[in-house]
């Protein structure tokens, strides 16, 4: 039994914050690498960004918690065909990135936001093509039904948390950002892969857990 499969709801709430993480923390996703790479990812990111949530839906099987996932549709304009969590941008009607996420998680694939409790929030994500994202994770009941809007998602599944945080199933992978050398992390699973910004804020998950978490290994 791997210390993922031990995880209670309070040991992930209490890996995150609960409201939106300060200005400055966006660049949590590139612990490790050194001041100069930072810089250089930084100064690669456009100028204005366009602000967006998405959820990151946690369902608490018998089994232990997987996580809810999506296919993007290969006909949308921005990350076409891509592993991601359901989300979009946050409108002027949104009161704050959560109720943004519920929005978007019930459009693309029903997801009622009465089958969802709040957690918490991860730190902002930014991306090339000019989002700053804005995590937040969700309990989803495990009775949940979904209704996928086929113009927007082509598929939803569930993955096991304890094969996502196996440091076994990284595989190493060099990325251009922006003209910028990236050694990043993606993850295989059945005929999927998860990359970029969703493997992204999943390993941030991962990593918050552990830092606040006493005895995980």
């Amino acid at each position: 039994m791997s210390w993922v499969d031990t995880l209670t709801k309070s040991d992930i709430c209490a890996a995150l914050e609960p409201t939106p993480v300060m200005r400055g923390d966006e660049w949590f996703w590139l612990t490790g690498a050194s001041p100069e790479l930072r810089l250089r990812v930084q100064a690669a990111m456009p100028a204005r960004m366009v602000s967006a949530a998405v959820l990151v839906p946690l369902i608490e099987r018998e089994q232990g918690f997987s996580m809810l996932l999506t296919e993007r549709s290969a006909t949308l304009k921005d990350h076409p065909g891509q592993i991601s969590f359901p989300g979009g941008r946050i409108e002027p009607g949104d009161a704050s990135p959560w109720e943004a996420a519920l929005r978007e998680a019930q459009e693309e694939i029903g997801l009622r936001r009465d089958w969802i409790s709040f957690a918490g929030y991860l730190p902002d994500h930014p991306i090339l093509t000019g989002f700053r994202v804005t995590p937040v994770v969700g309990f989803v009941v495990p009775d949940h039904r979904l209704a996928l809007d086929a113009g927007e998602v082509h598929d939803a599944f569930e993955v096991p948390l304890n094969y996502l945080f196996d440091e076994a199933n990284h595989q190493p992978r060099e990325r251009n950002l922006g003209g910028v050398s990236l050694m990043t992390a993606e993850i295989p699973f059945l005929n999927h892969t998860i990359w970029g910004a969703t493997a992204g804020m999943l390993l941030t998950l991962r990593r918050l857990i552990l830092e606040r978490r006493p005895g995980p290994s």
